[in-house]
């Protein structure tokens, strides 16, 4: 049975998602009312994912995610919040968040993005992928199976996106990753806002990049994006 970490103040909105995602989703949903509870709880336990509220008090959900990802860069996390702002969305993303919804959401709805964000996270972690796991990246060395960077001694975790997304381009090294493929291979869907939050990802692999001149990553004007390793 999956485990999932609640993070919700309004009592009652947290109850009956407990309940449906209980019920319907058969998963073991632990509810906390704010973030330091949240956090708390966390800490304690072994969560698949977590669906953080962002509006909260003592410690919003933004906060808390920030707080997580440095425990846990890879756990799928949800943001919910009735703030519908592009900005919003964006700061969920760059903060490591995996999905946002927006209330107010049918049930139904949460738990098909939930079903979804499980089953890719179960996709990643198996064996066998006919693709290759190991990269050479310069003096970088990427393993796509454990989600690291390596460059001597140093080491760098990626989440689940991001080690999909660097996948891709060291599979189509020195040739063009249009958008819509790998849009449609990480996010299944190659829409605006799915663009957005790709561009905050390849963002990041640039950083953890950026100490070997002779790794580059650029943009393709109308096309996509290329990695290219002199």
């Amino acid at each position: 049975m999956k485990k999932i970490l609640l993070v919700e103040d309004d009592p009652n909105l947290g109850l009956l998602l407990q309940d449906y995602l209980q019920l319907k989703g058969k998963f073991d949903v632990v509810l906390c009312k704010d973030g330091d509870e949240g956090l708390r709880a966390f800490t304690r336990d072994q969560f698949d994912l977590l669906i953080l509220d962002v509006m909260m008090p003592k410690k919003d959900g933004f906060t808390l995610g920030k707080e997580i990802r440095k425990i846990n860069p890879t756990v799928p996390i949800i943001f919910a919040t009735a703030k519908a702002m592009i900005e919003d969305k964006t700061q969920a993303f760059n903060l490591g968040g995996d999905d946002y919804i927006t209330k107010p959401f049918r049930i139904e709805e949460l738990l098909l993005r939930i079903n979804a964000l499980l089953k890719r996270a179960d996709v990643t972690e198996k064996k066998g992928d006919d693709k290759p796991s190991q990269f050479k990246l310069g003096s970088y060395d990427f393993d796509y199976t454990s989600q690291l960077i390596t460059r001597g001694t140093a080491l760098q975790k990626l989440s689940t996106k991001e080690a999909e997304l660097l996948r891709l381009l060291c599979i189509k090294k020195n040739e063009v990753l249009t958008r819509e493929e790998a849009l449609l291979n990480i996010w299944h869907d190659d829409n605006y806002f799915n663009g957005r939050s790709m561009d905050v990802f390849l963002s990041k692999i640039r950083k953890y990049l950026k100490d070997d001149p002779s790794v580059e990553i650029i943009n393709v004007h109308g096309r996509g994006y290329k990695l290219l390793i002199n």
